[in-house]
């Protein structure tokens, strides 16, 4: 009943807005900080984005903790935000590793926006995906379909944007591993190598 209050005293401030007569824009900010609080999501934090540094330090903590290859994980964070930890989908995925909010939450992320968190709790997910599937082209392919279309199709779905979104990501891998690889003059990667 309180909401339907808060609710119907906005309308009647938008109507008031439109006809033309001044409003205070403290009781008006009052108003939208009331509905945006009530809400349960008011976006991404006002904060600077994670400096592309500290992306690649907690990569390689992430990718020793949980024994996936760092050069898999920049490959998804590049393919799903483009490394902006602030990064959220149409559909409600947020942050480094676009973690759904009903994933997040059962990783146990409190803030998806919080790069140690997202690219622990998406990588603690990944290498969940690597150990059903065996395979990191179907690991891959279950973090972007889902692990469910894996199974049903026996492989990677049918779907155009799945396809595609495994082709970036392996060839970003590839890439990936490839400087990784010289650069070590070793041909391992830090954190454990994942055999495809």
């Amino acid at each position: 009943m309180e909401i339907d209050n808060e609710l119907a005293a906005v309308a009647r401030r938008i109507g008031e807005i439109s006809s033309g007569p001044a409003i205070d824009a403290a009781a008006f900010s009052g108003l939208v900080d009331v509905a945006v609080g009530r809400s349960g999501d008011a976006g991404p934090p006002a904060a600077a984005r994670t400096p592309r540094a500290e992306i690649e330090r907690l990569v390689k903590i992430s990718a020793a903790d949980y024994g996936v290859d760092p050069a898999l994980i920049e490959a998804i964070v590049e393919k799903e935000s483009a490394f902006d930890s602030h990064a959220t989908s149409s559909a409600g995925a947020r942050g480094l590793m676009q973690l759904m909010p009903q994933t997040a939450a059962a990783l146990g992320v409190t803030d998806s926006y919080d790069a140690a968190q997202n690219v622990a709790a998406g990588t603690r997910y990944l290498r969940s995906l690597l150990d059903r599937f065996g395979s990191v082209e179907l690991a891959v392919a279950a973090y972007n379909a889902g692990p469910d279309a894996v199974r049903r199709y026996g492989g990677v779905p049918p779907y155009q944007e799945t396809r595609s979104y495994v082709r970036n990501v392996l060839a970003s891998y590839a890439r990936r591993s490839q400087v990784g690889n010289l650069a070590t003059n070793a041909g391992s990667q830090a954190g454990g190598t994942i055999v495809q």
